[in-house]
């Protein structure tokens, strides 16, 4: 029997593609539960556009402070060696390359690993925050997301019609359905949620899909 992965399970399965002492940003929403999934031996340190790199777990009620905050406006904590900067310096660090792994949301990516996650029709959105410079300067783009918005449309498709956060930088989807590599061939299926079909995942995914000759299904 198929079951669409969890936010949770989504989250978990990005934190494999975390190496030991990366420098990981990770955007807002599912994005963020990854933190709970890297192990601590593997030396990572989570930074903030805000100015932050270091971050810790999410605080409990007794250690709350409000003035430290993540670029969500989350309370967060820190662990032993953050340490603080401006914003400027946050995005120097993003923009010369210094932020080996970005995890993002995203409301549509296309075969051509196009990225439209800021802008939604007919609502009041004020910019699209650090996500413009964050896939253009990580070395390496993952997006988290689920594959059907919430009128049972693909959310990966042809080409973007929203407007785009950056063009041909996606490496990696991971959504409720399947893990998706995006090559010159656009859209190549490496993993399968438990009990869901090649079938399945092609027909929820409104572009071509090659399927990778090592794909198999997702193991947790």
């Amino acid at each position: 029997m198929s079951h669409h992965l969890t936010r949770e399970q989504i989250a978990q399965r990005i934190a494999h593609e975390v190496e030991h002492g990366y420098c990981v940003n990770l955007g807002i929403g599912i994005p963020t539960l990854v933190a709970n999934y890297i192990p601590a031996e593997k030396g990572v340190m989570l930074q903030s556009e805000n100015g932050l790199l270091g971050m810790g777990p999410f605080p409990t009620k007794a250690n709350v402070d409000p003035d430290l905050i993540n670029a969500g406006k989350q309370t967060i904590t820190t662990v032993a060696g953050a340490s603080f900067f401006s914003s400027a310096d946050s995005f120097a660090m993003i923009r010369g390359g210094h932020v080996d792994l970005t995890v993002l949301g995203a409301m549509q990516v296309d075969q051509f690993g196009s990225i439209a996650n800021w802008m939604i029709p007919n609502k009041l959105v004020k910019g699209m925050g650090g996500a413009m410079d964050l896939v253009a300067g990580a070395q390496y783009v993952i997006v988290a997301m689920q594959q059907l918005d919430n009128k049972g449309q693909s959310k990966l498709v042809e080409k973007c019609t929203l407007p785009l956060t950056g063009k041909n930088c996606v490496h990696l989807i991971v959504t409720d359905m399947a893990v998706f590599d995006i090559t010159d061939q656009g859209f190549v299926l490496k993993e399968w949620a438990p009990g869901f079909s090649v079938d399945e995942i092609k027909k929820a995914t409104a572009a071509p899909v090659t399927v990778a000759k090592d794909a198999h299904e997702m193991r947790f």
